[in-house]
């Protein structure tokens, strides 16, 4: 997509979200609110695509304000979250809509040919064996996930950590394109996609690191990390759409906050591609790596000082 269009579109929808959230269309002021809907919307579409963790960036700006329904309903949180997600997966497929169409066709071809040959065949096969263990190991360990980690303090040490990582490995030698990704790397890269089930560890900060580590240049590393995350997010997307939403019943008050949170997501998820890809043409990563520890850093001090408690 170009500059232009792209936000333009980015500004279009959030206009429309902040106009709903303006008008309180469809939210209950004791549920989640569309403005707390439009401020978590525009935290995912920032923090899924950059290196910096989404989802712990959307349980760490509930509990710094204290906004309790979440922490409360629990299932209701996980659906929203899921829908949070389905507003950058439209983005990412939007910004890439030729690559991916290029990419299907591909992999179409190969089942046809039985054979792969070409740089196109070799990423679409690795995208689709780079989701698999995610799909895997989070559709197994989903509620030991979600029972066991995901605690503020946690979260700041995962954000320090693998930050320093992303720093580490993005000083290695690596020039590679996408034309040099394999099928072998697409499955370390999976294999390594499996870490940001852990809130704090980042979906694409962690298959950016991989990618980085395995020779892939900066802007490769974040195009082949978007391309990461359309099957699994969008799968996930589909899987709780059906059970929590098509043969479930959504608490009254909350088809607003849904809308609001898509939209808000989808255009700020626009945003944060184009900025991203222009950004690491020019520059290292190292600007995130400072964010994710200086954040760890404030995580702790809130805990230190009681301003926020360690754990929920």
């Amino acid at each position: 997509m170009r500059r232009a269009v792209v936000l333009t579109v980015a500004g279009a929808t959030l206009a429309v979200a902040v106009l709903l959230a303006i008008g309180g269309v469809g939210d209950d002021p004791n549920k989640l609110t569309n403005w707390q809907a439009l401020a978590l919307g525009v935290v995912q579409g920032f923090t899924e695509l950059l290196p910096i963790s989404s989802s712990g960036h959307l349980i760490l700006v509930p509990w710094l304000f204290d906004w309790t329904y979440l922490e409360q309903n629990d299932a209701f949180n996980q659906t929203f979250d899921v829908s949070l997600h389905l507003g950058t997966c439209i983005a990412v497929g939007a910004y890439f809509w030729h690559d991916v169409v290029e990419l299907v066709r591909a992999w179409l071809g190969t089942l046809r040919s039985r054979s792969i040959s070409t740089p196109s065949e070799r990423l679409a096969w690795a995208v689709v064996i780079g989701t698999i263990p995610a799909a895997l190991v989070g559709f197994a360990l989903e509620d030991v996930i979600a029972d066991h980690l995901g605690d503020p303090w946690q979260m700041a040490i995962l954000l320090a950590v693998f930050g320093l990582l992303l720093g580490w490995a993005d000083r290695k030698p690596a020039d590679d394109g996408l034309d040099r990704v394999t099928v072998r790397k697409g499955l370390w890269v999976g294999l390594a996609q499996c870490l940001a089930l852990m809130p704090g560890v980042s979906r694409s900060g962690i298959t950016i690191t991989a990618s980085r580590f395995l020779g892939l240049d900066r802007d490769a590393s974040a195009r082949f990390s978007f391309l990461l995350l359309l099957p699994i997010t969008l799968g996930a997307v589909l899987f709780k759409g059906l059970t929590d939403v098509v043969l479930a019943d959504l608490p009254s008050g909350t088809t607003g906050p849904f809308v609001v949170g898509v939209l808000a997501s989808l255009g700020t998820g626009l945003i944060a591609i184009l900025g991203l890809l222009d950004y690491v043409r020019r520059h290292t990563y190292d600007v995130f790596v400072v964010y994710r520890v200086a954040l760890a850093i404030a995580i702790l001090l809130c805990i230190a000082t009681g301003f926020r408690s360690a754990t929920f």
